[in-house]
């Protein structure tokens, strides 16, 4: 049986699963197929990228905080999750660099993860995608 953290996608391919992720009107995820295709393609590229930086649009503190724990640890991150919950939809911002990770309340309409994968060589991934489902590594 392969380890599902482990994925044959190129980046090249990779990056062609995550494109439909716009930021704007966003592509859904309809199959657990294709729920484990995009979760290996945003493992694959967050290898060829030295960091990311995750920003969490939820409906709720509890569903936002569930999924920064769940991509953090599937990046390899651990963030202290003691955050203020709010009521009503949420922000969250996580920056492994400067540990920052902060919880607001959000008016927008969007929902899902934002994966924002920086390098500071130009040979390397220097993109975001999202917004990514909430559940992708649950």
């Amino acid at each position: 049986m392969s380890n599902p953290q482990q994925s044959d996608l190129t980046v090249e391919a990779a990056q062609a699963l995550l494109k439909d992720f716009n930021c704007i009107g966003g592509k859904l995820v309809t199959s657990e197929a294709e729920k484990i295709l995009i979760r290996q393609a945003v493992l694959v590229v967050s290898r060829f990228s030295d960091y990311q930086i995750l920003g969490i649009c939820a409906d709720t503190a509890t569903q936002g905080i569930a999924a920064l724990a769940n991509y953090t640890k599937a990046l390899g991150y651990q963030p202290k999750l003691d955050l203020t919950a709010v009521d009503g939809a949420v922000y969250i911002k996580f920056n492994p660099v400067t540990s920052l990770c902060y919880l607001n309340p959000y008016s927008g309409e969007h929902r899902g993860v934002l994966v924002s994968c920086h390098s500071p060589d130009s040979g390397t991934i220097n993109e975001i995608y999202g917004h990514l489902p909430l559940d992708l590594f649950d």
